[in-house]
């Protein structure tokens, strides 16, 4: 008997197995340009994360007698103005990217999340006056807000996240607040309230996790954008400054003087910028396609 049911829980246990194999399958033939998003995202946190063991030049030591070298057996993406190695600050500089990124994007989402399901929640007065709040802030462009709080705050990674964070803000509570006005109409929302629950329960507990579909998808979109930010503000120079591995910094370096005579030195970033934030593009758009359940079943 007992290796009857021994044998019962094992074919259960796989066939559980190749149910969540034959739903992963499933998922990437429905959606392949958001796999490809998704191997990309993971081919770039992978080099990130190895950076030390994939390559053995150091992303910031200058070599004077190795300068705009062109890609070769032992510089495969050549070498910059300074004799630095391309490929090893490209792979650097993903950590930037990936590190800003997701700071500034699960800030500002997070930090929207809250604020979007409590101006929802809350009604009345004080949600007229956040949302009139809210459409200050998003007037102004994202690159024109994120250009003010860096002229202001200084340059650096951690101020280029605040930069990028505070833009993100209204987007996101903007877009949460809508799916949480339909959640603060269900009759468990008026249960928890004549049960005595505090309103930071009912939002927290009630609220939030109903509304995180709009939450994730802006998180992912936000990845993306923070990258392209990111660059551009270390392109203009107020973002990450030298001798800080950065896409945007590597771009700025050699998008004008050596376009011509050495191009490798702003293609290769210029690329890697582009697919980075294209892989981020695709995978929020999946992400949204799965979750949205207008459009499931399309």
């Amino acid at each position: 008997m007992a290796v009857t049911d021994a044998t019962a829980e094992l074919i259960a246990a796989e066939d559980k197995g190749a149910s969540w194999t034959a739903k992963l399958w499933a998922l990437i033939r429905r959606k392949p340009l958001g796999a490809a998003g998704a191997f990309v995202i993971l081919f770039l946190i992978v080099i990130s994360a190895l950076a030390p063991f994939i390559t053995g030049y150091d992303p910031v030591q200058n070599s004077w007698g190795e300068m705009h070298v062109a890609p070769n057996w032992a510089h495969w993406f050549g070498t910059d103005q300074f004799g630095r190695d391309i490929l090893t600050r490209l792979v650097y500089g993903a950590r930037t990217a990936l590190f800003v990124g997701f700071a500034a994007s699960s800030i500002g989402a997070t930090v929207g999340l809250v604020l979007g399901v409590s101006s929802a929640y809350f009604g009345g007065r004080f949600d007229l006056i956040f949302q009139r709040l809210m459409d200050i802030f998003m007037s102004f462009p994202l690159i024109i807000m994120a250009l003010a709080v860096v002229s202001i705050m200084g340059t650096g990674a951690d101020k280029v996240i605040l930069a990028i964070t505070i833009p993100f803000i209204p987007r996101c509570a903007r877009v949460v607040r809508a799916s949480a006005l339909a959640v603060r109409e269900i009759p468990y929302v008026d249960a928890a309230r004549t049960l005595g629950f505090n309103h930071k329960r009912i939002i927290l507990r009630h609220m939030v996790p109903n509304v995180m579909a709009p939450y994730l998808i802006m998180l992912t979109t936000f990845m993306g954008q923070a990258i392209l930010l990111e660059a551009s503000l270390s392109y203009l120079g107020l973002g990450v400054q030298e001798p800080t591995p950065a896409w945007g910094l590597m771009l700025q370096g050699g998008a004008e003087e050596y376009a011509e005579s050495a191009p490798w030195i702003p293609i290769f970033p210029g690329l890697a910028i582009t697919i980075g934030v294209f892989a981020f593009n695709l995978f929020g758009d999946a992400l949204r396609d799965t979750l949205d359940p207008r459009l499931r079943s399309q």
